[in-house]
Formats: C-alpha cells, sequence, structure tokens
C-alpha cells in the first residue's frame, strides 16, 4: 500500500514540530489549526499598538531540539539571527545576583553560587554542599517528593532569591505544590553536560516569526497544507485509516497526530471505544490541574535602560521584567510576567497594571506613565506539574492515531523543547511505521 496523508491536529508548536518532521521526509500533511493563528499557547498577538507575543517565553542552550527545528526552517543561522545568547544571569537590583561566568560544567554553576551576591557567605556555602548532595545522588529523588520539601534545610532567603523564582519560570507551579523530580530533570540537564546549556536565548522576534510562521512555509513547500480556523470534531478509527469531521464532510487519512491541548484531548478520544492507550491517555489528561501565565505588556514614552534584557522583581505583583527595547522590540515596551497566581490572573487589568507600574516605579523612580498597555492571561498555560502526575507518552496510543504535546514528554514541564521533543518523538514513530 502506498503511503498516504498524515493529519496533524493542532498547529501549536507540538503540532508543527511533527508536520515539520513529516514534511521533511517526504510525507504529505494536513495540519488542522482552530484558531486563525498558529503556534498555541506560544503565539503572535497583534495590535493597535503593533506585535506582541500571548506570554514571554525563552529558551534555554539546552533546548536542542527546539534548536535543531529552528536550524531546519530558518537555515543553519537562525540562532544568531533570532536569539539573543546570554550566560545566565539573575538579578534583582540592590538585592540579589547570580552570575555564571564562561566556565566548564560544572564549575560554571559551583562558582554562580559561590559568588552570588546579597547572600551571606554561609548561606552560600550551604547552597553548595546541596548542589553536591543532587550530584552524589544523581538528581533523583522520591517521585513523590515536592520542590518545598527538596529544598527544606535550604536558607529562606535562597529559596526566596533563587529555587523559588527558578522552580515558577521554569515548572509553572508553585513549590509547595511543585514535582522535585521534574525539577531536578531540569537542573541537570542545565548545568550537567555543557555549560553552554544554561545560557538564556531571549527572542529577538515575535514567537510567530521565530517558528510557527517560517514551520507553516516549510510545510508547504513540501507539498503540506494548513487549515487555520479550522476546528476538528471528530476522531473515527477505520478499517485503513483515521476519519477527521471539521468543517465538511469526514475526512480520511492513513494516520493522524493528535496535538491538542490536554483539556480539549478526552472530547477528541471519545469515540474511539475501547482502544486502551486512547483510554489511558484520556483519564491521564482528565486528572490534571493548571496553572495560568500572565504578561502585562507597559509601552512607556522613552527607552527603560535596564542593565539586562531581563530582571528579577520582588513578585508583588510580578516576578520578571523584560525590556522589550534590548530584544529587538519598540524601545519602552515592558513585559511583566507572573506565573501560577491564580489570583492575579483572575485580577481586573486596569488594576493589575497600576500595581505593576507603582511596582516597576519602586525601583525605577524617573519612570514616566505609560503611553499604554496590554494584559494577556492565560488561565490554562500550563498543566499543573506536580509530584508523581501521571501521563500519556508522545506516540502511538491507538492504531494509526499518535500523541504530541508538552504534556506528553515525562522527563520536562510544560516547555517549549518538551513539545518540540514530543512532536518529534511521534513523527518518527510515525515514519518508522510506514502507514
Amino acid at each position: 500500500m502506498s503511503e498516504g496523508r498524515i493529519a496533524v491536529v493542532g498547529g501549536g508548536w507540538a503540532g508543527l514540530a511533527a508536520a515539520v518532521t513529516l514534511a521533511t521526509a517526504g510525507r504529505a500533511v494536513t495540519v488542522f489549526e482552530a484558531a486563525p493563528v498558529l503556534g498555541g499557547r506560544a503565539r503572535r498577538v497583534e495590535l493597535r499598538q503593533g506585535v506582541v507575543d500571548n506570554g514571554q517565553h525563552i529558551l534555554l542552550g539546552a533546548y536542542q531540539q527546539t534548536l535543531a527545528l529552528l536550524r531546519t526552517v530558518h537555515g543553519e543561522r537562525a540562532e544568531s539571527e533570532l536569539l539573543e545568547r546570554r550566560r545566565l544571569h539573575l538579578e534583582e537590583p540592590g538585592v540579589f545576583r547570580l552570575r555564571v561566568r564562561l566556565l566548564p560544567a560544572p564549575w560554571h554553576a559551583v562558582t554562580a553560587l559561590l559568588t552570588m551576591r546579597g547572600v551571606p557567605q554561609t548561606e552560600r556555602l550551604a547552597t553548595v554542599a546541596f548542589a553536591r548532595r543532587l550530584w552524589r545522588a544523581r538528581f533523583r529523588c522520591p517521585a513523590q517528593l515536592s520542590v518545598a520539601a527538596l529544598l527544606a534545610d535550604q536558607p529562606p532567603s535562597l529559596v526566596r532569591h533563587l529555587w523559588e523564582p527558578l522552580c515558577l519560570s521554569a515548572l509553572n507551579t508553585p513549590p509547595e505544590s511543585a514535582s522535585a523530580q521534574i525539577f531536578l530533570n531540569l537542573l541537570r540537564r542545565i548545568f550537567v553536560a555543557r555549560s553552554r546549556d544554561s545560557d538564556l536565548l531571549l527572542p529577538r522576534v515575535d514567537l510567530g516569526t521565530l517558528f510557527p510562521d517560517t514551520a507553516a512555509r516549510h510545510i508547504g513547500a513540501r507539498g503540506g497544507e494548513l487549515r487555520r480556523g479550522s476546528k476538528v470534531a471528530r476522531v473515527a478509527a477505520l478499517a485503513d485509516g483515521i476519519g477527521l469531521t471539521s468543517d465538511g464532510p469526514p475526512e480520511r487519512f492513513a494516520a493522524a497526530l493528535l496535538a491538542v491541548g490536554p483539556h480539549q484531548l478526552p472530547a477528541l478520544l471519545g469515540e474511539l471505544g475501547g482502544a486502551t492507550g486512547a483510554a489511558a491517555a484520556a483519564a491521564q489528561v482528565s486528572a490534571f490541574a493548571y496553572e495560568p501565565i500572565v504578561t502585562a505588556y507597559l509601552g512607556y514614552p522613552r527607552a527603560l535602560a535596564l542593565p539586562q534584557p531581563m530582571l528579577k522583581l520582588d513578585g508583588r505583583p510580578a516576578q520578571w521584567l523584560f525590556d522589550r527595547g534590548q530584544l529587538g522590540g519598540p524601545p519602552g515596551l515592558a513585559a511583566a510576567v507572573i506565573s501560577a497566581n491564580a489570583i492575579e490572573a483572575r485580577r481586573d487589568h486596569a488594576s493589575l497594571v497600576a500595581a505593576i507600574d507603582a511596582q516597576l516605579r519602586r525601583a525605577y523612580a524617573d519612570l514616566p506613565p505609560p503611553d499604554w498597555s496590554q494584559v494577556i492571561a492565560e488561565q490554562r498555560a500550563t498543566f499543573a506539574c506536580t509530584p508523581a502526575l501521571a501521563r500519556p507518552t508522545a506516540g502511538a496510543i491507538a492504531p494509526r492515531l499518535y500523541l504530541a504535546g508538552d504534556y506528553a514528554d515525562a522527563e520536562l514541564p510544560g516547555t517549549l523543547e518538551a513539545a518540540t521533543r514530543s512532536g518529534v518523538t511521534a513523527a518518527r514513530q510515525m515514519l518508522a511505521a510506514r502507514h
């Protein structure tokens, strides 16, 4: 039997990673995306004042799969042209600073801990001892352990200034309910193998330009089809393929890959009956809880002149501040981020902007009032990355039916790297099966 067309349901980073992998291998692909814009939870947003992102995403040097895909669709110069690579530098001006220097791993991390500012020497030494214990344990811990329990013997100031911000930014889950093992997985990937793995890769372009738009052109140039604004309502198992129903009559595909959000998955799998893998995946994601991310954009009439494009804030209410003017955006554009805070995510936008503006003025008293603002609250930005969370695995879940998504990579939290890894993994399984 000749190889037929493959459907990819979901035009976020996982679905597009799968579609790029399939199209590059010569397979005909049709991508269905319910929204008018590609990118899922990491996409471009067009405002009257210009283009922003739905959230302030960053990449890390350890994101090898994502970087490989960027090279596939943009060319070998993708990283140097699209991303600002900087050594990891976490700073709350006048309060705390951790700066990673150009040294071999893991000495770059050890030196960064020993030279932290705003932390007494005894606490710095306690943190290095803690890191040594993690190393000796090979970054493994009991599955049920929370990040807060893992850090129980760490100095409170270090938890507040270092570990809690890292946990919130990486897992988007409060330390009290976040998985210690997933947190350790990320620390190992960032700090153990190569010093460059801990580098921050800050996009100089909007998220649509960074991957989804160029991925779509890559797919289209190889015979693929992208249907924006086309929601798949039904998935059916056929004797020799998969049936999909979207805006028109049912269509048959040789195989299909589902790369939708976890909250959307059970409805799509509902008609597949007793397919064991599909039923298990639906049951697992039905138990998920979710955490929000709020990004507030404030446009000031002059450049912010911050010492770094990314700064740590005091968490009242924002946790991170990005100077988009240093990253290819217009001068004066600030992006303030609040992770895993349901109360702030439901707050009215005008009072939230006023609180963030006041927060920035506490640190930078000479700021003029902002000319405009926009708050983007993703209520289901990520799944809550809790201890021992049962998650589906990227790949086949039923005959000719495959799954991808950031929640389907058991090693990582809900990140862009988890999304792209899952998409490539599922696509390679499809190619091996030669449907």
